[in-house]
């Protein structure tokens, strides 16, 4: 249970970390007088699709483990039984 709050606490420090960084993205941006609009909008969306690219990469590389942890538990599983059977069968 401690474990859970532990999570929620560090994810929310993280996500107040990332609005800060995109505020303060936002600001230079914005006052950021010699670079045209056009490139000011290039950056924007370059940050997004980086966003975009680095939360797939984590969803995937999560989904790629818990998969793993999956199949691990299964193969587990089947060994312990293989095990059982072995061990309560009389000799």
């Amino acid at each position: 249970m401690n474990k859970n709050s532990d999570n929620s606490l560090i994810m929310f420090v993280n996500l107040l970390g990332v609005v800060v960084a995109y505020g303060m993205l936002g600001i230079s941006l914005w006052l950021s007088a010699e670079v045209p609009l056009s490139t000011k909008g290039f950056w924007a969306m370059s940050v997004m699709m980086l966003t975009l690219a680095l939360v797939n990469f984590v969803k995937y590389r999560f989904d790629d483990k818990m998969s793993e942890d999956r199949i691990q538990r299964i193969e587990d599983a089947k060994n312990e039984k293989l095990l059982s059977d072995y061990v309560g069968e009389p000799i």
